[in-house]
């Protein structure tokens, strides 16, 4: 009897021992599966509030073929960059005015490079970084106006109902985009 009163003993520890374990793994468990859900709805109140309201305020929505009317620099503008902390300087950027045809509607129009460099300068197609190099800025604006006279034919985005007089070459936040910043977040909340 008392060798079996041992053993049987024993046998009770090592199963307490097993099933305190597995308690703390599956604690941690539900700790990763509530922490995962807790990450999707931050994602998904982050991107609704940054990505869906820009792409649902784009005006341009239909894409259409572009050919190149005239790329030129107009002129140059002053712009401030950060040089540490509490530190800004002034500069000069060159500004690269391009008209396009838009084929469907045989319109002459501005082009800009995307929804922001609208609202950064109305009067620049495209606006280079500031740098407190101005030569740096305009080989820039070189290089991509040589790239327009180079590909005079190119996909860009209008405003179907005409409000906008402008297209744009780029679209910062498509559907594609937009697919995957709602996909990934419900992956990870079904998960």
């Amino acid at each position: 009897k008392n060798i079996y009163q041992k053993i049987r003993d024993h046998d009770l520890l090592d199963k307490r021992k097993t099933v305190t374990a597995l308690k703390a793994g599956e604690d941690r468990a539900i700790l990763l599966g509530l922490a995962m859900m807790v990450c999707s709805i931050m994602m998904y109140f982050l991107l609704g509030i940054t990505l869906l309201r820009s792409y649902m305020q784009s005006v341009w929505t239909e894409e259409a073929q572009c050919t190149l009317l005239n790329a030129s620099i107009t002129e140059t503008f002053n712009c401030s960059f950060s040089c540490g902390p509490d530190c800004w300087k002034l500069s000069q950027y060159p500004c690269l005015q391009v008209y396009v045809n838009l084929t469907s509607s045989g319109e002459k129009l501005l082009l800009y490079h995307t929804e922001e460099t609208m609202k950064i300068n109305q009067k620049c197609s495209y606006i280079p970084k500031c740098g407190k190099n101005f030569e740096e800025s305009m080989s820039l604006v070189n290089v991509v106006m040589e790239n327009f006279k180079k590909y005079q034919h190119f996909s860009c985005y209008f405003d179907p109902e005409g409000n906008q007089k402008s297209v744009i070459l780029t679209k910062l936040y498509s559907s594609n985009v937009l697919f995957h910043s709602l996909f990934w977040p419900t992956c990870m909340m079904g998960w």
